[in-house]
């Protein structure tokens, strides 16, 4: 996976991972479950306005709170593609990448607004805002977990590996 590409959705600085997916919804690890609430605290409609491939651009800290893997199961489940911060709590970091959801630092996200379309060249390391013809560099991503992100998750990504050596 070396492009993404979606519309913008802007959320502020420090969701926490009540706001992702609220407590209320954690009696399920169901990920289709969980992607018809996510965000749903911060906007109620943005399952139903946002589409498959969309991005999340938001403040700093995001995905802080409670160390919940169901937060970015349920994003990665909506269909959001990535989030673009310039940003995240350490363990919500590690738990994004752990579950295949592409997560991007990027100092300048606040000059990316809602509706603008964006593509991120994971191999370049750069996010191009097409709507502003703008072109920033991100913070660089170690090749590892760039290899948890292509093989879908570190389930994955060991399930790889253990066929790779029979």
């Amino acid at each position: 996976m070396s492009t993404i590409e979606g519309k913008v959705w802007n959320f502020g600085k420090d969701i926490d991972t009540d706001l992702i997916i609220a407590a209320r919804y954690l009696n399920t690890s169901v990920p289709e479950e969980l992607a018809k609430h996510v965000m749903e605290d911060a906007d109620p409609e943005f399952v139903k306005k946002m589409t498959p491939g969309d991005v999340i651009v938001a403040g700093y800290n995001f995905g802080c709170g409670s160390s919940r893997e169901h937060a970015p199961i349920a994003l990665k489940a909506a269909g959001v593609s990535a989030i673009i911060a310039p940003t995240f709590a350490r363990i919500f970091y590690r738990n994004a990448f752990n579950m295949g959801l592409p997560i991007f630092e990027l100092e300048e996200s606040a000059e990316i607004v809602e509706g603008d379309i964006v593509s991120v060249d994971m191999d370049a390391g750069t996010v191009t805002n097409k709507t502003k013809n703008r072109t920033y560099n991100f913070k660089a991503i170690p090749e590892f977990m760039q290899e948890l992100i292509n093989a879908g998750g570190l389930m994955n990504f060991a399930q790889q590996e253990l066929e790779a050596k029979k």
